[in-house]
């Protein structure tokens, strides 16, 4: 009997995936264990897993092709079965190259009014010029992320050799930073760029929704209009922390402490004290959580992802800072499996490395309150009664009105500014 994959569900909301590349191709072997193909998520790129032995008889699903879950995506003639025979009798969709072979067709036959118009417009001339769009060795536009585009720039690599593993073969982040770089590409990378042109060229197009994008969309206008946000804002005393952040990274090189460690944990602390914050929205009571699963917003390339950092209650310093590194890591790479992006029962978003100083962030259900970190900079305070600088970070926490009282939140800020300021309490 040949054996049937399907689309499985790999995030508790996904309801259809992108099969963005296959690693395997009709008439490979391959064994329990071995990586199948990458699938596109609402959440992440995952990978699939085969786990019975047996030859791929048929792929039903291309490259490129979204896939309802439960939808039959390729066919394995298991060990003692004909390959041919399995896979004549598969009925579905066309194998991958006949899908790239349609695909190709359409291609050729789509209008050219966009080439005619290009090439009938007069080409700017001087200082006004701009670089003609990358191209690949058959000719056609290289498409490529901007931050790839960018991270390409700066370590010289031609992008014309890379093949993109991103959805339609586009080139994303990963693909730049698997091309090692020669010294010479060392060398230009380095040197003095001329100064660019005064000239801002933007491109007017429409890019559809990523799976990502959709649930992001979703999610966050259900979370808007269905839970009554309410804000409140402290500010906190950074000095005493960044002094022994710096003492701890000394001491702990070449391993580093992040602010964002320091605030987890500070954050867990404070949820142990006021549990009530701890807890969601069950329609006719209210759940609160016996452990502190923190969410750590993470932003990538197409969106935004929260791993979650469980238990963070039990866990020290060193143990938070390690963990929220390596899900960071796998968030970027969209490696996150559905059990390290699900469970969060509250949610930290820090935009302080991007300058910003306060802004309010949007819950995450079905959690109850988020918190949004600014920025830490000098700015005047008051200290034993006279003026002075201080390094100071502004917190305003999210909170679901259902769930969090004003006090509630009010006393859980008060209790968390008050770890901040004297950073020993948390490590005790």
């Amino acid at each position: 009997m040949p054996l049937e994959i399907t689309m499985p569900k790999l995030s508790d909301t996904m309801t259809d995936g992108t099969l963005v590349k296959w690693l395997k191709k009709e008439n490979d072997a391959v064994k329990p264990g071995d990586i199948i193909a990458e699938v596109e998520t609402d959440k992440a790129t995952q990978e699939l897993e085969a786990f019975e032995p047996g030859t791929i008889a048929k792929i039903v699903a291309a490259e490129g092709q979204k896939v309802a879950v439960g939808g039959l995506i390729v066919v394995l003639a298991k060990p003692g079965e004909k390959v041919a025979d399995v896979a004549k009798a598969v009925t579905g969709a066309p194998s991958t190259k006949a899908a790239n072979k349609e695909a190709s067709a359409k291609k050729e036959e789509a209008p050219k009014t966009a080439a005619i118009a290009v090439a009938e417009s007069p080409a700017p001339t001087g200082a006004a010029a701009s670089p003609a769009p990358a191209h690949g060795q058959n000719g056609a536009p290289i498409r490529v992320s901007p931050l790839a585009r960018r991270i390409a720039a700066e370590k010289g690599v031609d992008l014309a050799g890379i093949i993109g593993s991103g959805p339609d073969g586009r080139i994303i982040k990963r693909d730049i930073l698997n091309v090692p770089v020669t010294p010479a590409a060392t060398k230009a990378a380095s040197a003095p760029a001329p100064a660019p042109a005064p000239v801002a060229v933007l491109e007017a197009k429409t890019i559809p929704l990523s799976n990502m994008r959709q649930t992001i969309a979703r999610r966050l206008l259900e979370a808007k209009q269905s839970i009554p946000h309410f804000y409140v804002s402290v500010d906190v005393l950074m000095d005493n922390l960044l002094e022994l952040r710096k003492s701890a990274n000394e001491q702990l090189a070449p391993t580093k402490l992040t602010v964002t460690d320091f605030i987890t944990r500070a954050v867990a602390v404070a949820v142990t004290q006021v549990p009530a914050i701890n807890a969601s929205f069950g329609g006719d009571k209210i759940v609160r959580h016996g452990s502190v699963h923190v969410g750590i917003a993470v932003a990538i390339e197409d969106g935004l992802v929260v791993p979650v950092l469980r238990d963070a209650q039990i866990k020290n310093l060193r143990q938070i800072s390690g963990e929220i590194k390596q899900l960071a890591e796998l968030a970027r790479n969209r490696k996150l499996k559905a059990d390290q992006m699900t469970g969060s029962t509250i949610t930290i978003s820090n935009l302080g490395m991007y300058g910003i100083k306060e802004f309010t962030a949007i819950i995450n259900p079905p959690e109850a309150a988020i918190l949004a970190i600014g920025g830490t900079e000098a700015r005047p305070v008051v200290k034993n009664g006279a003026l002075a600088v201080g390094q100071v970070m502004t917190v305003t926490l999210s909170a679901d009105h259902r769930v969090v009282d004003g006090a509630t939140g009010a006393e859980f800020l008060s209790k968390l500014k008050a770890i901040l300021e004297n950073p020993m309490m948390m490590l005790i």
